[in-house]
């Protein structure tokens, strides 16, 4: 079956790139229509790759992260829509200073939401991907792509929500995408040791054992897409700026990867249609 769409809400560019990537490359080859959304134009993230920390980047980092983007669309074979808002940038400090004026975190939620509502009915996807209730991480933008998502779902089909924003459309099934997975990254880590490699997954580890719930117990969809992982790969390092080539997103080589863990995990968190849980396709149940 073919001609399905599904649309990937994400707050900055390379977000798609760490979180169902792959799954979305094998949608996109399979002949399904795949959009990503991506909410505001990164400008506010610092430089994590030493090689990219140059003159010139920083200073054009704006521009740099909208080609960033267009390759890693291109490595995914995905359409792309920028939404136009401004990165909020994560707030440090004791006490956390305000956002910044005007930027996507401190909008009004539902004055957004007619806008990815807009996306929704152009665009028509059957299955949307979105961040769970915590933004997979509490990033203030994260948070509002969660915010917004779900308003969207509810009203993307009520005609007397935005009538400008175009015809009503309902899509069918919502997820949530889970990237970041304790038992993948052990697995991985412990590979690299026994192979006598060093291993930059340890400090990860460490925290997200203090920190973080057991993720896997709220998945309920795993994808087999271990067959676009070098996808994922290159469109991870597209976003040159962002991911450090010695760091945990590219240290484990993509054979290893198939190998431990071949999948990407997702939470059915809304559905319009009927399903026998768990999933192996996002699209199960949708005719």
């Amino acid at each position: 079956m073919t001609g399905l769409r599904l649309m990937a809400v994400h707050a900055h560019p390379d977000d798609e790139s760490s979180k169902g990537a792959a799954t979305m490359a094998k949608y996109a080859a399979e002949g399904h229509r795949v959009k990503v959304v991506t909410c505001t134009d990164g400008r506010r993230g610092d430089i994590l790759n030493p090689a990219m920390d140059r003159p010139g980047v920083l200073e054009n980092i704006h521009n740099v992260r909208r080609q960033e983007m267009a390759a890693a669309a291109e490595a995914l074979g995905v359409e792309h829509e920028w939404m136009g808002y401004e990165d909020s940038g994560l707030p440090q400090g004791d006490p956390l200073p305000p956002l910044p004026e005007g930027s996507f975190a401190v909008q009004p939620v539902e004055e957004v939401a007619k806008k990815l509502v807009a996306s929704i009915r152009d665009f028509r996807p059957h299955v949307i991907i979105t961040y769970d209730e915590n933004g997979g991480y509490p990033h203030p933008d994260h948070l509002m792509v969660h915010a917004i998502s779900m308003v969207a779902w509810e009203r993307a089909g009520d005609p007397d929500f935005a009538p400008e924003a175009g015809e009503p459309w309902e899509p069918l099934k919502l997820y949530y995408s889970h990237g970041f997975i304790l038992q993948r990254m052990e697995l991985l880590h412990d590979l690299l040791l026994e192979q006598g490699k060093t291993s930059p997954y340890e400090l990860m580890i460490k925290r997200w054992r203090e920190n973080e719930a057991d993720v896997m117990q709220r998945v309920t969809t795993r994808v087999d897409c271990g067959d676009y992982f070098d996808c994922r790969a290159r469109a991870l390092a597209a976003h040159a700026t962002q991911i450090d080539p010695a760091g945990a997103f590219l240290a484990s080589p993509i054979e290893d990867q198939q190998r431990v863990w071949p999948t990407e995990e997702f939470e059915l968190a809304k559905t319009r249609v009927e399903v026998t849980l768990p999933e192996t396709d996002l699209f199960e149940g949708i005719e």
